[in-house]
């Protein structure tokens, strides 16, 4: 969702508007009906991937690739 404000209205406004920034909203501001500036939330930074962080944690059964038992097999193919 967007707020539209004027310059006016942010300033008296801001501690609310950017409230509303962290819940996620967009604020624009206008000056004369045009606008001149936008608010938007950051992006989270994500965490950079630590190879081998799981090692040893992951198990995968000796028998993983095999074929299916023709039960199992059958409701896969109805």
């Amino acid at each position: 969702m967007t707020i539209t404000v004027t310059i006016p209205e942010s300033s008296q406004q801001f501690s609310q508007l950017m409230g509303q920034v962290l819940l996620g909203k967009e604020i624009i501001i206008c000056e004369n009906g045009i606008a001149i500036a936008t608010i938007t939330p950051t992006k989270k930074k994500r965490q950079p991937r630590v190879s081998g962080q799981d090692k040893g944690k992951i198990f995968i059964a000796p028998d993983f690739n095999a074929p299916l038992p023709d039960e199992i097999l059958a409701d896969f193919l109805g």
